[in-house]
């Protein structure tokens, strides 16, 4: 899938029901159209949906507190903003626009995630850092910068720290 704006996890051998239960769940959020794929990397699905894939992280959030046993098999969603050539310089590029949002006064964690890449973390890390003029903060930062190596294709966001669905934590109540 060369678009995606949310990466879905399952339990390995679960991405089946895991892409059955993601499209369910943004039909019932009201996008008839999404489209997802099961990636060759285990437990890791792509999906492309008409709905701000923000706004599908709030509205996972709320089911799950309010109807947890709705979500089964969806394990995590990490919402996308740009996806780009896994190469140092797209990622790069992609970053340093989206990071234009984190203000002088903020921090920020780069957070990244790799799968079928031959980068180095720490370089992907070295190529982004320099381009955010704003303090590091591992622990408890105000932005983090997400990057998600999936083989030939990056997904990249820079969001809040509560801008990630995880039904794990969600489901006990953290």
């Amino acid at each position: 899938m060369q678009r995606f704006n949310l990466i879905i996890s399952s339990s390995r051998f679960r991405e089946e029901e895991a892409q059955d239960e993601i499209m369910d769940l943004l039909e019932m959020f009201g996008d008839q159209d999404s489209e997802s794929e099961i990636t060759e990397i285990k437990g890791i699905i792509v999906a492309q949906t008409a709905l701000d894939p923000f706004l599908v992280v709030d509205k996972l959030k709320e089911l799950v507190a309010s109807e947890p046993w709705q979500v089964r098999h969806v394990l995590r969603v990490l919402p996308i903003e740009a996806v780009v050539p896994t190469d140092i310089d797209s990622i790069k590029g992609a970053t340093k626009e989206l990071a234009a949002k984190i203000g002088s006064d903020d921090t920020f964690r780069i957070t990244v995630e790799k799968r079928h890449s031959p980068f180095a973390s720490i370089d992907v890390i070295n190529a982004i850092a320099g381009g955010i003029g704003s303090k590091v903060d591992l622990e408890d930062p105000d932005w983090v910068v997400l990057v998600e190596i999936i083989g030939v294709q990056t997904g990249i966001s820079v969001i809040e720290p509560d801008q990630i669905f995880s039904s794990v934590v969600e489901k006990r109540g953290e």
